[in-house]
């Protein structure tokens, strides 16, 4: 790869991720719309799986040993089917992006707490000081959003949620860096399906109303979120230390807000736009603290 494209590529990449992952939050509420969450996701994973089976069948990547095929489905199971199940189940029960977004707000403390004791790596006093500020600033692009629904199961999906994708992410870091993306995404897309199958099976109608919206609504989560984004974010995770791939976090909630403002009209008050500088202004510290990782313990 041409090093000027390499240097321009890596520069853009945390921008692209934050943008298309924050459009999860708003694609979800339009699919749930028209089916249950498990159902969805099923669907979603069935499809991303025929698409990247059709990538790994035109470049024929090297195909994951028996141990990557394990690591592959912890992974994909922790990344595709629990951490999205929570979110939506928890947008099914009409908790609205406020309490969805806090899942992404606490995920770059768990991470950097994990990370230094799973991975070795050293989190720094002014990296600390960062994640801090991203705490405080999602809390206030928060501020006034309606907690409205059933707050209960609420809660108890976004926490499930907010725990799976951030050991997930740790798991790809330390186990599945080394596996091709394609043949590993496959993997885990098949895995999060049959997981998700068992679900909608046991716990929904499995009835789908196949309306214009929902149709455009799934491509886009499937084709941008679960081939894009995903990979971005395996990607990202291979070039940087946890605690600094997890601060881009920090800018989901304020972005999926100024998304929620432009489509739904929600109001930006005052205190949710002071709240987006300071996690903007979290992230640049959680970089600028950064040292070089140590090295990671085995993988074996």
């Amino acid at each position: 790869m041409n090093p000027a494209f390499e240097q321009f590529a890596a520069r853009a990449a945390p921008a692209l991720f934050v943008l298309l992952w924050s459009t999860g939050f708003i694609g979800t509420k339009y699919v749930l719309n028209h089916a249950e969450p498990l159902t969805y996701l099923l669907i979603r994973m069935i499809l991303a799986a025929i698409l990247m089976a059709g990538i790994v069948a035109i470049w024929r990547p090297r195909w994951p040993n028996r141990t990557e095929l394990f690591h592959s489905v912890i992974a994909g199971v922790l990344v595709h089917a629990i951490y999205l199940g929570g979110t939506s189940v928890a947008i099914a029960h009409s908790v609205p992006a406020g309490l969805s977004a806090l899942i992404p707000g606490l995920q770059p403390i768990l991470t950097s707490t994990l990370a230094s004791r799973w991975l070795g790596e050293r989190v720094t006093p002014l990296q600390w000081l960062g994640l801090l500020l991203g705490v405080a600033g999602t809390i206030m692009v928060l501020n006034n959003r309606s907690m409205s629904g059933d707050i209960a199961w609420g809660f108890l999906a976004s926490g499930v949620s907010l725990v799976s994708i951030t050991v997930g992410t740790l798991y790809q870091k330390r186990y599945c860096s080394q596996i091709d993306w394609r043949s590993g995404n496959l993997v885990q897309f098949i895995a999060s399906a049959v997981l998700l199958s068992v679900g909608a099976y046991l716990f929904e109608t499995r009835v789908v109303n196949w309306t214009a919206e929902f149709i455009a609504a799934l491509l886009w989560l499937t084709v941008v979120l679960s081939i894009g984004s995903i990979g971005l974010l395996y990607w990202l995770i291979r070039r940087s230390a946890a605690t600094q791939f997890a601060s881009l976090f920090y800018l989901v909630p304020a972005t999926t807000s100024l998304m929620a403002f432009v489509l739904f009209d929600e109001r930006l008050g005052l205190i949710a736009i002071v709240g987006m500088v300071l996690c903007a202004t979290a992230v640049v510290v959680v970089n600028r603290g950064a040292k070089a990782p140590a090295s990671p313990p085995s993988a074996d």
